[in-house]
């Protein structure tokens, strides 16, 4: 591992451990992207238009563009380019709302369902090309931690 020693050396500042844990958290974070796009390439898709796809197929009823960019937390702008992509192959479809045909609503197609189907094969692999050097316990252990990690919601201070 590449990290800077956590031993003093004369002249040397030491670096804090939550600043290298926040360090470790980062590098594995590029990892995981890699091993992910890596896993989605034979899919032939990308890891943010996998997020997408698998966020329009977690709604009922065909969502909006609006409501894909809130729940994404991104800007419209970027929903509407991944959207653009996906449509182009075939994934999803634009459909006017039945109720009010100014607002448009994103719909999966045949083809997207079946590349949802793949791309869950795609993301147990990748997961198991990250989670394999450690044990079922150890698994167990780091989903409770990153659990809390996720949950918190930290308090705004003024």
């Amino acid at each position: 591992m590449n990290t800077p020693e956590a031993t003093s050396t004369p002249g040397v500042r030491t670096p804090d451990a939550d600043g290298l844990l926040a360090e470790q958290l980062l590098r594995l974070t590029r990892r995981l992207h890699r091993v992910q796009k890596l896993h989605l390439e034979p899919v032939g898709i990308t890891p943010a238009q996998s997020r997408l796809l698998r966020t329009v197929a977690h709604y009922d009823h065909p969502p909006r563009m609006a409501d894909l960019a809130e729940r994404l937390e991104v800007v419209p702008r970027a929903v509407t380019s991944l959207v653009d992509g996906l449509e182009a192959a075939g994934r999803v479809r634009r459909v006017a709302d039945p109720t009010n045909r100014r607002v448009i609503r994103i719909e999966l197609t045949d083809a997207g369902r079946a590349t949802l189907r793949a791309l869950r094969s795609a993301r147990r692999a990748a997961a198991e090309d990250i989670l394999a050097p450690l044990t079922v316990d150890q698994r167990e252990v780091l989903g409770g931690l990153l659990s809390a990690l996720v949950d918190h919601v930290p308090e705004r201070r003024c």
